[in-house]
């Protein structure tokens, strides 16, 4: 062995569905990494990112595995059967992945290869809002991916409660930090001048403004958010709501008295996806986030870095990162009428209560899943690796 070989990095391949997540979800920490392993990101070339993307803002090799979120035999046969060949091509050391179909290929292949080290974090859980066949699918499919990897980690607490509650692996499970697979970047998340000076026209549309951030689609409770809406908008003249997110009518479309609401309710504001959220949180009050499942949502972070309070459900990660009556409120999910209170509530408790709940919401975060923190843990959780081959 000569010296150079000695002092090789040991090759880290980090994989998700699509580009869009390494280029979103694992924001900078794909940077932090190649300084200690040779990083490759595998995704199919996907979203409003593309490989390219990642490869400017990470540094990084990336390779294109056409991937498809949703479930189709023949396409991820494809897919599975070119991960298999590029793992024995590259001979990782480690394969990390997240995001639930590009898991479940990448630890099957990984496997097949005998990849050392096969690594699944586990984010949202999409079996837990659904019922039947399908969910009795989508338990078996987490199944797979944990029992092909070496270590599970979950997102949050409350996605390792989920996973021991319906027998999904046996393996040791434990969070990395506080919880979330990339932490908050809370210098960028704050509300400097440069944030400040451009959401005037975005205040303009109201004196009391809910923001919502996300996916238009019913599994956001956004039927519930639309609906509420609509009644405090009748009670109350100078509140507006702002939906920023895609539609996604193919794949779960809202109601269609919902859709009637938003088109017709002057006071509801659709700004489509926004590559920078930070001036529609800092020109907001509230963020509403009534979810029926999550891992670990990064808005709620996001928000509470910016100082804003949220209304959010009852369900894993937003539970962990929301205090009720600390930081915001929480509130059971498909629940219209304790919605419907939570938001009143705010709207009248604007100048008192709500206004503490801001104060607190910034500190909260800043302590608690601030980036670089993340990144050493999990790199922590890596050099763990080494220590157990």
């Amino acid at each position: 062995m000569n010296a150079n070989s000695f002092f090789m990095k040991k090759k880290l391949i980090r994989v998700t569905t699509i580009s869009e997540s390494l280029f979103s979800l694992l924001k900078g920490q794909l940077k932090f990494l190649s300084n200690y392993y040779e990083v490759v990101g595998v995704a199919a070339n996907r979203g409003n990112e593309t490989l390219d993307d990642v490869v400017r803002q990470e540094g990084i090799r990336c390779v294109d595995v056409p991937m498809c979120r949703e479930i189709s035999l023949f396409d991820d046969l494809k897919s599975l059967f070119r991960l298999i060949i590029f793992f024995r091509k590259e001979k990782p050391y480690i394969v990390h992945a997240n995001t639930p179909k590009g898991s479940l290929l990448s630890m099957i292949a990984a496997w097949i290869t005998r990849v050392p080290h096969r690594v699944y974090t586990v984010t949202g859980l999409r079996f837990e809002t659904t019922t039947g066949s399908f969910r009795k699918l989508l338990i078996t499919m987490e199944k797979i991916t944990c029992a092909c990897a070496t270590k599970v980690i979950p997102e949050g607490e409350g996605v390792k409660n989920t996973l021991i509650a319906n027998g999904i692996t046996r393996k040791p499970l434990s969070v990395v930090w506080n919880g979330n697979i990339n932490g908050i970047d809370v210098d960028y998340f704050d509300r400097t001048e440069e944030v400040m000076n451009r959401v005037g026209a975005i205040c303009d549309t109201g004196d009391f403004n809910f923001v919502f951030v996300g996916r238009i689609v019913g599994d956001k409770g956004i039927n519930e958010l639309v609906r509420v809406f609509e009644r405090l908008s009748n009670q109350y003249v100078n509140i507006s709501l702002h939906l920023i997110g895609n539609f996604e009518s193919e794949l779960d479309p809202l109601e269609k008295d919902v859709e009637r609401i938003i088109k017709q309710n002057h006071k509801i504001v659709i700004w489509g996806f926004q590559s920078d959220v930070r001036p529609f949180l800092a020109s907001a009050d509230v963020l509403v986030f009534p979810s029926y499942r999550e891992g670990f949502p990064n808005v709620v972070l996001q928000a509470g870095a910016m100082g804003l309070p949220s209304i959010v459900t009852d369900i894993n990660g937003c539970n962990e990162i929301i205090q009720d009556g600390i930081n915001g409120k929480i509130i059971p999910p498909k629940d219209g009428e304790a919605l419907y209170g939570a938001m009143k509530w705010m709207y009248e408790h604007r100048d008192s209560e709500v206004t503490e709940m801001a104060k607190h919401a910034r500190p909260m975060i800043v302590e608690r899943y601030e980036q670089h923190k993340v990144w050493k843990a999990l790199l922590e959780e890596y050099r763990s690796l080494d220590n157990n081959a």
